[in-house]
């Protein structure tokens, strides 16, 4: 079963932020990509549409199958991934508990700010999450509809870009946040313009870095880490359109994405 491949699921290109930090922890590892941009955005959508696309990607990595999920999706790590976690018999894992410990550990001021989509606002389960760890952190978080469409079209760094870092990130700056959680995976891509607007006494918190860690730990104790793999498989699939995906995916991890195959979900 080690040599089975991860699924790593994402409403698009965000999770690939993931993928990037997996291939240089886990480099031995096959991987199969799913980015549901039929469904984008997340953000707007509700629990129960949440709920379908979440158990219909499940299905397709069951096709393969995969040893182990990461939900690398702040949406679906907050909204489905509870609910439907004990139904699956390999290990899954979102990307809000780490991004959580890494926030709390980070904070010298007890005040941390979240920026994620409207549904993983909604959800409240950053800041349960947070004050589960440290109760007496504030929490602000606050929605960012205009940043993944941004990634999605690959306007990493431009006037449209800025603007709306000021937007989102000026409020969260004025409640006197030191550490700022990066609450949807499609976010890590703009890190170097809001890390400029925030300045230095601001930490950013990358979920995708205390999630593949975790990811080690439970391959490692399961016995499911692969030790030697010659030619690692990276596979890359889609639920919508696919030359948008390979576009703004090369851009942004490189050559790593040689296809991307488009499948309709049931």
């Amino acid at each position: 079963m080690n040599k089975q491949p991860i699924g790593v699921l994402d409403s698009g290109v965000g999770g690939l932020t993931v993928i990037k930090t997996l291939l240089a922890e886990l480099p031995d590892e096959d991987f199969i990509y799913f980015g549901d941009t039929a469904h984008l955005p997340y953000g707007n959508k509700t629990p129960e549409q949440l709920m379908t696309y979440a158990r219909s990607i499940m299905a397709f990595f069951g096709q393969f199958p995969v040893k182990a999920v990461v939900v690398a999706c702040g949406t679906h790590s907050s909204v489905t991934l509870q609910h439907i976690i004990n139904d699956y018999p390999i290990p899954m894992l979102g990307v809000v508990k780490g991004a959580a410990r890494s926030a709390v550990d980070a904070t010298s001021n007890q005040c941390i700010g979240v920026v994620a989509t409207q549904a993983t606002v909604n959800s409240g389960t950053f800041t349960r999450e947070i004050k589960s760890l440290r109760p007496d952190c504030t929490v602000v978080e606050i929605a960012c509809p205009k940043f993944v469409p941004l990634v999605e079209s690959g306007k990493l760094d431009d006037s449209d870009t800025r603007q709306a870092v000021h937007e989102y990130i000026g409020p969260l700056m004025d409640q006197g946040i030191d550490t700022l959680v990066l609450g949807c995976t499609h976010y890590p891509f703009l890190s170097p313009v809001i890390a400029e607007f925030a300045g230095s006494q601001v930490t950013l918190i990358d979920p995708s870095h205390a999630t593949v860690e975790e990811l080690k730990q439970v391959l490692r104790s399961q016995n499911l880490a692969r030790q030697t793999n010659e030619q690692p498989q990276r596979q890359f699939y889609v639920s919508g359109n696919q030359e948008s995906f390979f576009t703004v995916g090369k851009l942004l991890i490189g050559d790593v994405i040689q296809k991307v195959e488009q499948v309709f979900l049931d």
